[in-house]
């Protein structure tokens, strides 16, 4: 029987993409409430285009932050800023802000969960396990060994590219090159394992005129060598699985990208949903996660499904897990838990459900508590979530996040010995 082959493609963006920008300003801005009150309820929208940024939405706290010291910071810090700006200035754009505060309906369901509110004797010790999920809707987690951080292969290579991508320009080491990007990675599948590199896309913001010269096709031929030698042969020096000689490298396929950022494309806040989790390797809830507090499920839930997900990997249960939460506004209790293991499962996915309930509370005051998601960005300077903003929220490893530990995974394997299937 001859072996199963195909492609799959995952792009990642670089922290000067519009939607990038648009992401790390709403992130900074929910780091600075946090970090002065731990709980206020923050959904912070914001988008940008040439000369402008619009932040708005609903934001509830006891504190101040100066919003457009914030756009401004963030802006700069990602480099749009003297020459590099391209059309876009931290210190010249206009900022616009239009904040309202929490819906009062909203407030109360969370405020107190419906099962509280129905029946007294459910309040536990910490009123705050109490909470309501902050909306309704459903949430995925996902985890597969064919990377050391249990991440899809594809999203995992785009995001090493465009973090290298950044590094080369904010080093100097390619100082020609302007904040916005894009990668992209084809990897070929042999009977649902990752056996070769099929195409390598980047595109790259650059100077107008690289090192005096003007002429477009020599400057695009100056960006090509420098890319493949200082951001593909970097990255994929560490990896196990390479390029081969038939290997498609396009760098700056469109022949020219000067324009870009905001001048280029209207960014905003959420559009970039599939590179911040899995690739699209998984099935997405839809909800976005940046500049929403953690009352908001399709923040922390999403979170806490990863964090199940690559437990249930970690030990061993599954080789690739897919957990979809669901939830009701103002009710804490998920409505429903529904596991994927994709024929890979060492025990049935109705036992690893037995097992998700018996070992992880996914009430969102729970979920919170347990990852200590309010106090994060004081226990980080100020700066948590903004960080998470830019190459994934799934599958860091240059940073500590609580969702990717794997704590749980011993216990999980040793109470999986005690099911009638065993592992």
């Amino acid at each position: 029987m001859s072996a199963k082959r195909y492609l799959f493609t995952s792009e990642s963006v670089t922290e000067g993409h519009p939607d990038k920008i648009c992401d790390q300003i709403s992130d900074a801005i929910l780091d600075e409430f946090l970090t002065k009150d731990s709980t206020a309820r923050v959904a912070a929208e914001t988008t940008a285009t040439t000369g402008m940024v619009l932040v708005y939405g609903e934001i509830t706290s006891s504190c101040y932050v100066d919003i457009p010291h914030i756009v401004r910071t963030t802006i700069e810090n990602i480099g749009y800023t003297g020459k590099s700006s391209g059309g876009f200035d931290s210190k010249t754009c206009a900022v616009i802000s239009s904040i309202d505060e929490q819906s009062p309906d909203i407030a109360s369901g969370v405020n107190k969960a419906l099962e509280s509110r129905e029946n007294s004797s459910s309040i536990t010790e910490n009123e705050s396990d109490n909470i309501g999920a902050g909306d309704q809707g459903i949430m995925f987690g996902y985890a597969c060994n064919e990377t050391l951080e249990l991440m899809p292969l594809p999203i995992s290579l785009a995001h090493k590219l465009t973090y290298r991508l950044s590094q080369v320009r904010k080093k100097g080491i390619l100082s020609y090159l302007r904040p916005d990007g894009k990668s992209q990675v084809t990897v070929e599948y042999e009977d649902d394992k990752p056996s070769r590199i099929d195409t390598i896309v980047i595109s790259t913001q650059h100077d107008e005129i690289i090192n005096g010269i003007k002429d477009n096709d020599k400057i695009q031929q100056i960006i090509r060598e420098d890319i493949i030698e200082n951001v593909i042969n970097y990255v994929f020096a560490k990896e196990q699985l390479k390029p081969d000689d038939k290997t498609k490298y396009l760098i700056n396929p469109s022949g020219r990208f000067v324009v870009g950022g905001p001048q280029g494309d209207a960014g905003l806040t959420g559009r970039k949903i599939i590179v911040d989790t899995y690739g699209g390797y998984s099935r997405h809830g839809g909800g976005a996660f940046s500049g929403k507090d953690p009352t908001k499920v399709d923040r922390s839930a999403s979170y806490a499904a990863r964090y199940v997900a690559k437990n249930i990997v970690s030990a061993g249960l599954a080789d690739k897990c897919e957990v979809e939460l669901a939830y009701a506004i103002g009710v804490a209790e998920p409505v429903s838990i529904y596991v994927e293991t994709f024929g890979t499962g060492k025990i049935s996915n109705e036992e690893i459900i037995k097992l998700i309930r018996l070992n992880f509370d996914l009430r969102p005051g729970a979920i919170i508590q347990y990852f200590d998601l309010r106090n994060l960005p004081a226990k980080n300077g100020g700066k948590f979530y903004q960080k998470l903003a830019a190459y994934g929220h799934m599958g860091r490893t240059d940073i500590d996040v609580p969702w990717e530990h794997t704590d749980k995974a011993q216990t999980l394997k040793e109470q999986a010995k005690n099911l009638s299937c065993g592992v």
